[in-house]
């Protein structure tokens, strides 16, 4: 149980056109085709990551000691997750969903069939 730093930054690998951007020092953003879709925070471990607000409340209903809300904006829910407490393949799907509510429409067509779901 539980996913490692690395082991998160070798699952964005898997996705297309991901970027990493470094904060200096308190987070790196993660973004694709410069728009966010998380954030992770090394220091404790956990990664906070775009959702629908139905998930976002759902996630923390159902297991709040993996899951805590970060924020919402407009019709979207962020979502902290604990990545010690997390299975790799939900988080993976996770992030793949995060970074499918982000990423523009061309981009999805063009990889819709190596995405996993």
């Amino acid at each position: 149980m539980g996913v490692s730093v690395d082991e998160l930054l070798a699952m964005l690998e898997r996705l297309p056109e991901v970027e990493q951007r470094d904060s200096g020092g308190e987070w790196v953003g993660l973004k694709v085709r410069g728009k966010g879709f998380g954030y992770l925070y090394e220091k404790t471990e956990t990664v906070g990551l775009k959702a629908t607000i139905d998930e976002q409340i759902a996630l923390v209903a159902e297991r709040p000691e993996v899951f805590e809300p970060q924020f919402t904006a407009g019709r979207f829910g962020w979502v902290i997750v604990h990545l010690p407490k997390i299975e790799a393949d939900e988080l993976f799907e996770l992030l793949t969903e995060a970074w499918c509510l982000t990423a523009p429409k061309s981009l999805l067509d063009r990889h819709a069939a190596h995405l996993p779901g």
